[in-house]
């Protein structure tokens, strides 16, 4: 399993700009005039300067040490090559980047530049997360994708090509007309592909989301009539979850399957509640103080109001966490992986009495084959991942006995 570095930061980048917005997507990204990019990475350099004052402001701990990085979007590969070699330049002025970080970039498929490939490298990056959603064109088309199955192999191709191996590869269950021998076809593909990293998601029809707003209304533009019933979905998952295995990419969370020791070390620290810092547009911090309180911060999903505000003045909606808030935090968030919640170290961390309550939940969700309890650590079952959401709802507003 891959380990982080002691008293370490990770840093989030949020890039906003696509080209076409999928019917799916319900994230703060869009298509914007490229000449909006020069103006968002100045204010996202503008945040990572002022981050130190900011963190000092709030009380929070802010270390200098980082060791992963990750561009998320959006489609982080549409500013060009010099924009990102500023902000490599502004995170190495101010953080001290270890010469082990893992440095992550989503790209489309399709959408990488040679000149923007060459900027990536030289700056560091060593890991690829590609949207690929499907192999199938036609499925890929509806949803607002812009790539062929033939544009995900050329650009691993160019990837592998340039030193970078370290790939991943995203499959949406759930697509519009997509039916479970698509599915299959899609998942042998990705399997054909080699590389060792594969997340697997389930669609969510989100009211915010284009195709959310069909099935609400009956329209039809979008083909959300054609989307796979509930039941089909949860099958595709489970079709994941075997085929996978078999083929020595192992499920380590709920979304994600790797080879041994590739692991993407910045979304585990995600689900091991450790610090890292969001800049740029709705983007998430979680921050640490020396009373063992933790900060939680967002910023605004509104690109105008961030594009003409400052550093001093970046709107942040942020909430500290005291022990009670943490102890579900760390139900929701440990449930999430594979490895499970570790009983001894809740118990280390919170006390025998205040996690009490939530074991006496476990094993009522035990008894109806949600999660099981072994060697005092607790897991979800294959059916409990398929309903997650609600499993993580039975430990909130527990009675705890703790001082929040």
């Amino acid at each position: 399993m891959a380990e982080f570095s002691e008293n370490a930061l990770g840093l989030y980048f949020s890039i906003p700009f696509c080209r076409a917005k999928c019917t799916y997507c319900n994230f703060a990204s869009g298509v914007y005039p490229a000449s909006e990019h020069t103006r968002y990475v100045a204010r996202l350099i503008e945040d990572l300067v002022a981050a130190p004052e900011w963190a000092k402001s709030m009380q929070a701990e802010l270390p200098r040490t980082v060791d992963t990085i990750y561009f998320g979007g959006g489609t982080p590969v549409l500013l060009a090559p010099e924009l990102f070699t500023r902000i490599f330049a502004a995170i190495r002025d101010r953080f001290d980047v270890t010469p082990d970080a893992e440095i992550t970039i989503e790209c489309a498929p399709g959408q990488l530049p040679d000149a923007t490939l060459e900027a990536m490298t030289s700056a560091g990056v060593n890991r690829v997360s590609l949207g690929v959603q499907s192999f199938n064109d036609r499925e890929a088309q509806l949803s607002g994708r812009l790539h062929t199955r033939d544009d995900v192999f050329k650009d691993l191709t160019r990837l592998r090509a340039a030193g970078i191996t370290n790939l991943n590869l995203d499959l949406l269950a759930g697509l519009a007309e997509q039916t479970l021998v698509s599915w299959r076809e899609s998942l042998q593909v990705l399997l054909e592909a080699a590389t060792p990293h594969a997340s697997v998601y389930m669609l969510e029809i989100d009211e915010e989301s284009r195709l959310g707003r069909e099935l609400i209304s009956g329209g039809a533009r979008y083909s959300a009539g054609l989307v796979p019933s509930d039941d089909t979905i949860a099958t595709m998952y489970e079709e994941a979850l075997t085929t996978f295995a078999k083929a020595g990419l192992q499920q380590y969370e709920i979304s994600n399957f790797s080879t041994p020791d590739k692991e993407s070390i910045h979304n585990l620290r995600y689900w091991q509640r450790r610090p890292y810092l969001g800049l740029g547009l709705d983007a998430s911090s979680m921050l640490c103080s020396d009373d063992g309180n933790v900060l939680r911060g967002t910023t605004t999903d509104d690109l105008s109001e961030y594009l003409n505000s400052s550093a001093s003045d970046t709107a942040h909606e942020t909430s500290w966490l005291g022990p009670h808030q943490q102890l579900e935090e760390a139900w929701f968030l440990g449930l999430r992986r594979n490895a499970g919640v570790n009983l001894a170290a809740l118990h280390k961390e919170f006390g025998v009495e205040a996690v009490e309550p939530a074991i006496d939940v476990a094993r009522r969700l035990a008894e109806d084959g949600l999660l099981t309890i072994e060697n005092k650590t607790v897991r979800l079952t294959d059916r409990g991942r398929l309903i997650s959401n609600d499993v993580f709802a039975e430990f909130l507003g527990l009675s705890v006995a703790l001082n929040s």
